[in-house]
């Protein structure tokens, strides 16, 4: 969950609302996690927005929703994160779009949260195919929560993007 934009995601500590943690994408090329590659989920803002570019930047009348926004960014940090060489993740689950939560209690009972948490329930019952525990988490959310009765369930679905080769056996051969 936490806080994201195409080049940054953080959050806070517990009951702590003013103390950021995260990271961005200057960080990444100083991981160096090689040969153990996760995938990365992560529930946060525009993390891997896909209309990202630094031409952006040449939009001056729109140069400071550009800069706030970090639209700029050569690629989304999503993208950043699986790509990286010798370290980062193998695959990154994350939204293209708004994050959608909901505060309190049963917070990990709806929106984002509750859709973060399906791909585990996926992996737990034996889906270690990416694809498939992707997909079948996205059925899961769709299954509690119809696309087509709410349009934010609807938008969570649409933008919740796996990036990195489906293909993929979680934990290897």
């Amino acid at each position: 969950s936490g806080h994201g934009n195409p080049m940054s995601w953080a959050t806070h500590p517990p009951k702590d609302g003013s103390v950021w943690i995260g990271i961005d994408v200057t960080k990444f090329p100083k991981f160096s996690n090689d040969g153990m590659y996760p995938v990365c989920i992560v529930g946060g803002c525009h993390n891997s927005q896909f209309n990202v570019s630094v031409l952006n930047l040449l939009k001056l009348k729109d140069i400071k929703t550009i800069y706030y926004h970090s639209t700029w960014s050569p690629e989304s940090w999503g993208w950043w994160m699986t790509r990286k060489f010798g370290g980062g993740s193998i695959a990154t689950i994350a939204n293209t779009g708004y994050g959608y939560g909901e505060p309190g209690e049963d917070c990990l009972e709806v929106r984002g949260r509750y859709m973060e948490l399906q791909f585990f329930k996926s992996y737990s019952e034996g889906k270690d195919m990416l694809g498939e525990t992707h997909a079948s988490g996205l059925a899961y959310y769709m299954d509690k929560f119809p696309p087509m009765d709410d349009r934010i369930d609807c938008k969570i679905v649409q933008q919740w993007e796996l990036l990195g080769d489906p293909s993929l056996k979680i934990g290897g051969y």
